[in-house]
C-alpha cells in the first residue's frame, strides 16, 4: 500500500501546506520504493518552509546526484554555505541538541566537499575554491614550498585538508592554472594511488583523468602512468587517444600495446612494423646477454674479483622459486586436461540416449555434466576482472609473451599478404579451448544441463550456472552474450519467472538500439496472462522503453542531434541537458551505463522511420498508435489497440472529454468490424470485443447482445452442440455476470449448465 500512503501524505499537505511531517515521510517513503522524483519534490518543498536545513541536504544531495542535477545541488549547498558564514562569523556554531559548540554551526568538511564536487563538476572551477585576496593559492603554501610567489600578499601557511587540496588542485588544473595546481606533483603517491584503484575498479574513465594529469608533468609522469592512461583509453573505447599516448612510450610494452590498439584499428601494416621492432629488440637482448635467464660472463672482472661473482647457490636455498613451480602447475594442468576430456567423451556418448529420456541414463549425463561444468566455473583465468581482453590461456609467463609476439607478427603478415585494409576486430592473442573442449562445445553443454535440470524444477540452480556464465571472459562476444540470455528466457518460462524474462529481454532489447526483433521476442515470451502483464508494466521497464521509443522517434526525425559513443555502444542526443523532458521521465534503471568488460561493437544504422511499438500510457500510446494508423489504416490489429488504448483512457480521472474519447474508440472498432476477418471465428471475436467495449462503459443490454451473437456463432459452428476452439467460454462467462448483476440468476445457471461445465 506504498501508493496510497504516498497518496494520503500528498493529501495531508495540501490540506495542511505547513506540515513538514507528512511531507518528510512523504519523501522517505517515495525514496525507499524508488519514486526519486516524488522524493525530490517533497523534500524541496520542505526546504522552502526550513531553508538551509542540513538534514533535509544530507537526503536530498544523493537523489540530486542520482537525477543529474548537480547544478541544483551546487546552487543550494551554496545558499546554505552563505546563510552559516553570515549566521557564524566567528566560525563557531552552538549545536541546538547538545549545546556544545560546533566548527561551521554544523555545515563541515563534508559539506564543502560536496559543494567543491558539484562545482568541478558542472564546471565552473573559479567557483571551487574562496579566497579574495589573491588569484592564487599561497594561503595554503606548504611550510618549506619551493614556489616563489610576487606581490605583498605574504604565504598563509594555513594547514588544509588533503581532500580539500585535492579538489583545489582539479579545480585549478581543470581552469589550466597548472603551476596552482602542482598539488600533483607535491602528492603524486596519493593521486597514483587513487589512480590505481579506479584501474583495479575498472573505473577506466576516472583513472585515466589522474594518469593523464599525472602524465602532463616532467615531474610525475614515467611509463608506468603513460602506459596506464593509454591501457585506460583502450578500455574505455576511445582507441585514437590510446594510440596517440602509447605513442610517447618507446619502450617494447608501449610498442606492444600500441600494436594491438592499431590492430583493432585495422592498421595492420603499423602494427605488424612495431611487433617486429618487438621481436628484433628481444633477439638483439640474448645477442648481448647470452642465453636469457643467465647471467652475463665478464672474465676480466671476475680475474679482477678477491670473491666469486656468480650467485651463489646457497642464496636461495630452503625457497622454491615461481619458475620451479611452473612445471608443477603445468603438469597438474595436463592431469585436468585428460580428466576433461574423458567426462566429456563419456557426456558426448550419453547425450543421444538421454534424449530419448531414458531416466537411469538421464541421471549418469546430469553427474558427468556438472563435474565438468564445475570444472569450468571454479577456473578463475576464465572469469577475471578484465573480461573484455578474452581468455588468453592458463599461464600468462614470459615465453607466454614471447609466444603472442610471434603469434601476432605471424598473424599481421597474413593479414597484410591478403592486402587487408581493416583490422579484424580481435583483442590480444585468444584462445578459443579450454582444457581440449571448444568454448563452443562448453557453451552448448552448460545450455542443454540448464535446459534439464529445469525439467527437474531446479530453475534456480539453472539460473545461477548461466547467469555466471555471462561473466565469463570466454563469453564476452556478443554472440555468446545472446545466446546465453536467451537460454535465460527459456529457463524463466518454463519456471513462470516472468520478471527475469523481462530482465533478460530487456538487455537484449538495449543491446541491439533501434532494432525491432528483440522486442517481438519478448512479447512472444511473456504471451499473455497475468503475471506477464504484470512483469511487463513494471515502472521501470515502461519508462525505460518509452525512452527508447522517443529517442527513435528523433533518430529518424532530427539524425543530425544523434551522435555515436563508443564507450556505451549507444547513439546519445547530443542536444540533450540535464533539464530535459527526456531525463525527467527517465527515472528508473539505467540501462546504458558501460560494462567495463563489454565487447566494443560497430554503430548500428539510424532508423529511416519511427518505431511501431508504444508504451508507459494509454495517452502515449494513442499517439504512437495513430502514427501507425496513418501508415496501416486497414489493419485490424491496429484498429483494436487503438480503441482499447482510447477506451482506457476514457477511464482514467484526468480525462476532460472522456464522451469524446468513447466515441472515437466506437469509431476504431467499427473500422475493426469493417476490416475483421470474414469466416465464423473472426465474426465471434468481433462481437465478443464489442460486448466487451459495452460492458467495460457499464452499457450491459448493449454488451448482452453482442455476447449472444458470440454464442450463437458457436452453435452454428458446432451443429448445435457447444465446442470448444473460440471465445465463446469467455462471452458466456462475462454475460452470466451480466444477468447475476441485473438479478437475472436463472439465466445465468442456464449458461453455466451449458457452456461453462465440464
Amino acid at each position: 500500500f506504498s501508493k496510497q500512503a504516498l497518496y494520503c501524505y500528498s493529501k495531508a499537505y495540501s490540506l495542511d501546506p505547513t506540515n513538514v511531517d507528512a511531507l518528510w515521510d512523504r519523501a522517505i517513503l517515495a525514496k525507499e520504493i524508488g519514486q526519486i522524483n516524488t522524493a525530490r519534490t517533497a523534500l524541496c518543498a520542505i526546504l522552502k518552509q526550513i531553508p538551509h536545513d542540513l538534514n533535509v541536504l544530507e537526503e536530498l544531495r544523493p537523489i540530486l546526484i542520482e537525477g543529474n542535477k548537480i547544478d541544483v545541488c551546487a546552487s543550494l549547498h551554496q545558499d546554505a554555505f552563505e546563510h552559516h558564514q553570515e549566521l557564524y562569523s566567528t566560525g563557531v556554531g552552538i549545536d541546538p541538541g547538545t549545546g556544545q559548540e560546533i566548527l561551521g554551526g554544523g555545515f563541515g568538511l563534508m559539506h564543502t566537499f560536496v559543494l567543491a564536487d558539484s562545482y568541478n563538476s558542472i564546471k565552473k572551477y573559479h567557483d571551487a575554491y574562496y579566497w579574495d585576496a589573491c588569484e592564487d593559492d599561497r594561503e595554503f603554501d606548504i611550510v618549506g614550498s619551493a614556489v616563489i610567489r610576487s606581490g605583498t600578499v605574504a604565504p598563509g601557511m594555513y594547514k588544509l585538508d588533503i581532500n580539500a587540496r585535492h579538489r583545489l588542485a582539479v579545480a585549478r588544473i581543470k581552469m589550466g592554472d597548472i603551476e596552482e595546481g602542482r598539488d600533483v606533483r607535491e602528492f603524486a603517491p596519493l593521486f597514483s594511488e587513487t589512480a590505481d584503484a579506479y584501474y583495479d575498479k575498472r573505473m577506466y574513465t576516472a583513472a585515466a583523468t589522474i594518469y593523464e594529469e599525472l602524465g602532463q608533468d616532467p615531474t610525475t609522469s614515467s611509463m608506468y602512468v603513460l602506459e596506464r592512461a593509454a591501457a585506460c583509453r583502450r578500455m574505455s573505447g576511445d582507441l585514437e587517444n590510446s594510440a596517440a599516448i602509447y605513442e610517447q612510450g618507446s619502450n617494447d610494452d608501449a610498442k606492444r600495446g600500441l600494436a594491438e590498439v592499431y590492430e583493432i584499428l585495422g592498421e595492420t601494416r603499423k602494427a605488424l612494423n612495431l611487433v617486429n621492432q618487438v621481436i628484433d629488440a628481444r633477439g638483439r637482448r640474448g645477442t648481448r646477454h647470452g642465453k636469457p635467464g643467465k647471467v652475463a660472463s665478464h672474465p676480466h672482472v671476475q680475474g679482477a674479483s678477491l670473491f666469486e661473482e656468480t650467485p651463489s647457490s646457497r642464496s636461495t636455498k630452503g625457497y622454491r622459486s615461481s619458475k620451479s613451480s611452473r612445471p608443477v602447475a603445468r603438469e597438474l594442468e595436463v592431469e585436468k586436461e585428460k580428466g576433461v576430456l574423458k567426462g566429456y567423451r563419456r557426456v558426448t556418448d550419453l547425450t543421444p540416449e538421454m534424449k530419448t529420456g531414458n531416466e537411469v541414463v538421464v541421471k549418469e549425463w546430469l553427474l558427468e555434466a556438472e563435474k565438468l561444468i564445475e570444472n569450468f566455473r571454479e577456473t578463475r583465468r576464465l572469469f577475471l576482472s578484465t573480461r573484455s581482453l578474452g581468455f588468453q590461456g592458463m599461464f600468462k609467463t614470459k615465453r607466454n609473451t614471447e609466444e603472442n609476439e610471434d603469434n601476432m607478427a605471424s598473424r599481421l603478415q597474413i593479414e597484410t599478404d591478403r592486402g587487408k585494409g581493416t583490422g579484424s576486430k580481435k583483442s590480444g592473442n585468444l584462445v578459443d579451448v579450454f582444457r581440449g573442449v571448444s568454448f563452443d562445445d562448453w557453451l552448448q553443454l552448460t545450455i542443454e544441463y540448464s535446459f534439464l535440470l529445469i525439467r527437474r524444477d531446479q530453475h534456480g540452480l539453472a539460473d545461477e550456472v548461466l547467469r555466471h556464465m555471462l561473466f565469463s571472459n570466454a563469453y564476452q562476444n556478443q554472440r555468446a552474450q545472446d545466446t546465453l540470455r536467451l537460454a535465460l528466457i527459456a529457463c524463466a518460462i518454463h519456471a513462470r519467472d516472468y520478471r527475469a524474462v523481462v530482465e533478460h529481454g530487456r538487455k537484449v532489447i538495449f543491446t541491439y538500439q533501434f532494432n525491432n526483433e528483440p522486442i517481438r521476442i519478448l512479447l512472444a515470451a511473456l504471451a499473455s496472462g497475468h503475471h506477464q502483464l504484470d512483469a511487463f508494466v513494471a515502472s521501470a521497464f515502461q519508462k525505460a522503453m518509452l525512452r527508447e521509443v522517443r529517442f527513435s522517434d528523433l533518430a529518424s526525425s532530427h539524425p543530425e542531434q544523434i551522435k555515436w559513443n563508443s564507450l556505451k555502444c549507444r547513439f546519445f542526443n547530443s542536444a540533450a541537458t540535464s533539464k530535459s523532458e527526456y531525463d525527467e521521465e527517465g527515472e528508473g534503471e539505467d540501462d546504458t551505463s558501460a560494462d567495463p568488460g563489454q565487447i566494443q561493437v560497430d554503430a548500428p544504422s539510424l532508423p529511416e522511420k519511427p518505431t511501431p511499438f508504444s508504451c508507459t500510457s494509454y495517452q502515449s500510446a494513442i499517439c504512437y498508435l495513430l502514427q501507425a494508423y496513418g501508415n496501416c489504416p486497414e489493419d485490424p490489429a491496429v484498429c483494436i489497440s487503438l480503441a482499447i488504448a482510447s477506451l482506457s483512457r476514457a477511464m482514467q480521472r484526468q480525462a476532460d472529454n472522456r464522451h469524446h474519447i468513447i466515441a472515437q474508440s466506437l469509431a476504431f472498432m467499427s473500422q475493426y468490424r469493417k476490416i475483421g476477418a470474414p469466416d465464423p471465428d473472426g465474426a465471434q471475436e468481433v462481437e465478443y470485443n464489442f460486448g466487451r467495449l459495452f460492458h467495460q462503459i457499464g452499457l450491459f443490454s448493449h454488451a448482452a447482445r453482442h455476447y449472444e451473437k458470440a454464442l450463437e456463432i458457436a452453435e452454428k459452428r458446432g451443429g448445435g452442440i457447444p465446442k470448444g476452439g473460440g471465445v465463446e467460454k469467455e462471452a458466456a462467462y462475462n454475460l452470466s455476470v451480466i444477468y447475476v448483476t441485473t438479478g437475472a440468476s436463472a439465466l445465468a445457471r442456464n449458461l453455466y449448465r451449458r457452456w461453462l461445465s465440464i
